[in-house]
């Protein structure tokens, strides 16, 4: 059900979506030279890597130059990518991934593999179903950038912190997600942002 759930939905969210899409593409290019979509490699159910889409919000290259999570006033962050965050456009290519069957709409949100490994034993769990574009942590983090700013070492405070509070958040998910759940948590975030 939550499969079939996914697919319709994705297949007509990128349809009703696509006028956005092609703005936003067109603002990405008016506003920094480089792609118009950012790939990056993310684990997936089972443990199954897969590349997610997002639109690029950051200067080409500077996802190699630095690290993988980013902070508010992050220098690699362009001006349309600033914006792209904010209203948390840049996760909207998420849907290609639903509709490959990658992701779903709701689920534990994928992490990069470096931060798997630091707590594989809890990613077994959570990596029984697919990850989502939103979760109860994505809810509770919406302004995560702003939050490891204030840290002067925002990626101890990413992994001691942060990282178990969502590991957690998602754990309880996992045991008691439904469609009902699943429904009232994509109309969380949406009026979230």
């Amino acid at each position: 059900m939550k499969r079939l759930f996914d697919l319709f939905f994705s297949i007509i969210g990128l349809v009703v979506l696509f006028p956005l899409f092609l703005l936003v593409a067109l603002a990405i290019k008016l506003d920094s030279r480089g792609p118009v979509f950012f790939r990056q490699e993310r684990i997936g159910r089972n443990f199954k890597p897969f590349r997610i889409y997002k639109f690029r919000t950051m200067t080409v290259g500077s996802y190699e130059k630095g690290p993988a999570i980013t902070v508010a006033g992050d220098s690699r962050v362009t001006r349309m990518g600033r914006f792209l965050r904010k209203t948390k456009i840049d996760e909207l290519p998420q849907l290609i991934n639903v509709l490959k069957g990658e992701m779903s709409f709701v689920g534990p949100r994928p992490e990069v593999g470096k931060y798997v490994e630091l707590f594989k034993s809890d990613y077994q769990k959570l990596l029984s179903v697919r990850p989502g574009i939103t979760d109860p942590a994505s809810i509770s983090y919406k302004d995560e950038e702003s939050v490891l700013s204030r840290s002067a070492d925002w990626e101890k405070e990413y992994i001691n912190k942060i990282l178990p509070e969502k590991i957690k958040s998602a754990s309880k998910y996992v045991d008691n997600h439904n469609l009902w759940i699943d429904l009232g948590l994509i109309f969380k975030t949406i009026f979230k942002i």
